[in-house]
Formats: C-alpha cells, sequence, structure tokens
C-alpha cells in the first residue's frame, strides 16, 4: 500500500473555557490514501468538526493543539507558518461546507468568486471565466454561461452546492474535505451530489474526507469509515466490515439507530440511552462506558486502545 496523502497520528486539541480544558480531541489517529474516500461518522459532538478545523488550521482562537502531528504527503502541517498554510489551503486542500448559502460570498455572483478562487493562476481572466464555465459543466449546471452572471440567491439549494463543489476543485487539490454537504438538501439532490462527488473524484483522482452523520450516505459513498465518539476514534475500517460487522459497541448501537434498518412498524425510534461524557471532567476508562450494556469493570477504570489491522476498535472487549 502506498503512503497516504494525509496521516493524523495521536491529535489531541482542547479548548479553554470558563469550566475547565474541554478536550474536544485526544489521541486521535486517522490515515486517507491515495484516491480513496472516507467518511468520518458519529453523532452532533464526537468532534468532526473540530478534526476538520485543526487539518486547514481554522481552529477558534480558544482552541489549543496539545499533541500530535498532521502530516501532509510527509510535511507536518502544524509546524507551517501561516503564509505556508495559506499557500496550500484551498489549492492543494479544498473544502466543501454544508451550506453554500453561507460559504459563497451573496454579494459577489458566481463568476466573480470563480475566477477570484483562481486568484494564484498567471493565466488571463477570460481563460479563468472560460475554465470556470468548463467546471460548471462538469457539476451539471445547466447554462453555464448564463449562471455566471447570477448570484448565490438566485441560485437552489443543490445548484449552489454544486457550485461549491466546482469552486472546491477548480484547483485540482489532492484532498477534499467534505463537511456534511448534503445536509441541507432533501433525498433527491442528495442522491445527485453523492454520485457527481464519486465521478468527480474518479475524474480528478483526489482523495475525499466526508464528513456526516447520516450512516446511508456514508455506506453509499465511502470505502472506509472512521467511527468517532466524544473525541475519540472507537473504530475504523472498509465501510463493508464496519457496517455488516461492527466491533465496537457505539457503532453497533448507532446502525441500530439508523431508520432503515428498521423492520417493524412502531411509534418510538430507537436511541442510545445515556448521555455524552463531560469532555471537560472526562471518565478514567472507556468514554463509552456509562452507555454501554456490554461494559466491564476493566471499562470504567482503564482507557481502551484499538488494535491492529485493517478493521479496528478501541474496546476491551474486542482487544482482550
Amino acid at each position: 500500500m502506498s503512503d497516504p496523502v494525509l496521516d493524523i497520528r495521536n491529535l489531541s486539541v482542547s479548548y479553554r473555557t470558563e469550566q475547565g480544558l474541554l478536550r474536544a480531541l485526544r489521541h486521535v489517529d486517522l490515515q486517507v490514501q491515495p484516491g480513496r474516500i472516507v467518511g468520518i461518522v458519529g453523532e452532533s459532538g464526537c468532534g468532526k468538526s473540530t478534526l476538520i478545523s485543526a487539518i486547514i488550521r481554522l481552529l477558534a482562537p480558544n482552541a489549543e493543539i496539545t499533541g500530535g502531528s498532521i502530516l501532509w504527503k510527509g510535511a507536518d502541517l502544524l509546524s507551517l507558518d501561516a503564509k505556508a498554510m495559506r499557500a496550500l489551503r484551498g489549492n492543494e486542500i479544498s473544502m466543501v461546507f454544508q451550506d453554500p448559502m453561507t460559504s459563497l460570498n451573496p454579494v459577489l455572483t458566481i463568476g466573480r468568486q470563480m475566477t477570484d478562487v483562481q486568484h494564484r493562476d498567471t493565466r488571463s481572466m477570460a481563460e479563468k471565466r472560460t475554465r470556470a464555465i468548463r467546471m460548471l459543466e462538469r457539476v451539471d449546471i445547466p447554462n453555464p454561461k448564463e449562471q455566471l452572471q447570477r448570484y448565490p440567491h438566485q441560485l437552489s439549494g443543490g445548484m449552489r452546492q454544486r457550485v461549491a463543489i466546482a469552486m472546491a476543485l477548480m484547483t485540482e487539490p489532492g484532498l477534499l474535505i467534505a463537511d456534511e454537504p448534503t445536509t441541507a438538501l432533501d433525498a433527491t439532490l442528495e442522491i445527485q451530489i453523492i454520485h457527481r462527488l464519486q465521478r468527480l473524484q474518479r475524474d480528478f483522482g483526489c482523495s475525499i474526507l466526508f464528513i456526516s452523520h447520516h450512516l446511508g450516505v456514508i455506506a453509499e459513498l465511502c470505502e472506509e469509515v472512521v467511527v468517532m465518539y466524544a473525541g475519540e476514534v472507537v473504530e475504523y475500517g472498509p465501510m463493508q466490515d464496519v457496517f455488516s460487522n461492527p466491533l465496537h459497541p457505539y457503532t453497533k448501537k448507532l446502525l441500530e439507530c439508523d431508520p432503515a434498518r428498521i423492520s417493524e412498524v412502531s411509534r418510538h425510534l430507537p436511541v442510545i440511552s445515556g448521555h455524552l461524557p463531560d469532555l471537560v471532567d472526562l471518565p478514567a476508562g472507556c468514554v463509552f462506558c456509562d452507555r454501554c450494556d456490554r461494559a466491564i469493570d476493566r471499562c470504567h477504570t482503564e482507557r481502551p486502545f484499538a488494535g491492529k489491522g485493517p478493521h479496528r476498535a478501541a474496546c476491551h472487549l474486542v482487544n482482550s
């Protein structure tokens, strides 16, 4: 197997709060291989957004990376100065955000924004506009030349998201980070965006890090899955293995909560009982043990670590 383009090792991130140090990420390991689509899944508060903010070095002012490394093609992003990160961000690593209405500038035309994205390119303005039109064609925007004159509010949600994807791919990045890009769309548009991402990934050969809480989207799009809970990676493996044979109790319960897996008519949806742990005052052992019906004494006193192999989980029951 070739070296990963993105290799996150033992990453920990904390936030300074009035209540104390909130440990949002702890000892996170994650790899993205060239040309692969890796999904990150987990409920709200699991650390997905903090992780991608750390990758592109756009963390909140009260955040602090307390340990680990983020290697991009062998170079540690955490050691780069601000100028070097600006040169890499949007060029080698691009991002598609959840809501294109807030990520696109409402007072600038689509054409202006798509040419501005190419500010590092030495081509003429006419060539940049032609390139923008071609990119809009690739994401199936109808009448792309006319759309360059429009403002974001004049486009539908699905078209805005396609424009955002086109802008992110303008520089032909090595890694595309997609932060829940289908959440604000209806089911039909969601499927369309997934299929376009798959096709574009094959065309450009880039890697994709796809963040979502939607299990169906992860299963449809991704080749590998990272399951996060309360700031930790609890399970990692090929999509088919994780979804058909989950190892960690949290992954199993998460899959049981998927409405698509409910076989009998019921007035009540399945839920995971209990609450997320306090990230300021973390338990001594497994962060999931208070919600786990399979917990043993060791789970309450000793933090579990993931084993070896392509499919692994941070669970004492798996690695004992």
